[in-house]
């Protein structure tokens, strides 16, 4: 199952809108944090979204 780029920026953003203090620059605890606010059982797509939330938290204007 191939994962789509679209999703995870999508859910990513939805999760920073509706949770604004729960992310931080820190992977590990984003990715705790997405396991906890999400049914998404895939590892590797909560791991996908946990990235792409902690890349945009540190870099804002790139993201």
């Amino acid at each position: 199952m191939a994962i789509k780029p679209a999703y995870v920026k999508k859910t990513g953003t939805l999760l920073m809108e509706r949770y604004p203090d729960a992310f931080g620059g820190d992977f590990e605890h984003n990715k705790d944090v997405v396991e906890e606010v999400t049914d998404i059982e895939s590892k590797s797509v909560r791991n996908r979204i946990a990235g792409y939330v902690t890349r945009k938290y540190n870099n804002p204007v790139e993201a």
